[in-house]
């Protein structure tokens, strides 16, 4: 009789942690998929505001290419050397 209430205990104990590890491995899986589908959710913003930012981008483009003002081919005026008093003082050292 002795040899019937052990192995129903170690039965019932065996069954009690296959129960733990089952609901501790649910918690974990919740966890986990629930980490996974926010980090999906923020990859799919991070895509649609790249993909703003590059119509932002074109966009600028565009409006910048229409704003460059034309280059009117006028006389080139010879650009007048720098006075030789410049050039003396760069070659002055401070004190």
């Amino acid at each position: 009789m002795n040899d019937l209430m052990s192995t129903g205990a170690l039965n019932l104990a065996s069954l009690l942690v296959s129960v733990v590890v089952l609901v501790m491995g649910l918690l974990l899986w919740f966890f986990v998929n629930r980490a996974s589908s926010r980090v999906n959710e923020q990859i799919e913003l991070l895509e649609e505001l790249l993909d703003q930012q590059k119509r932002q981008n074109a966009l600028l483009r565009r409006l910048c290419e229409a704003n460059e003002p034309e280059k009117v081919d006028s006389p080139a005026q010879p650009e007048q050397p720098q006075a030789d008093d410049d050039d003396f003082i760069r070659l002055v050292a401070e004190r």
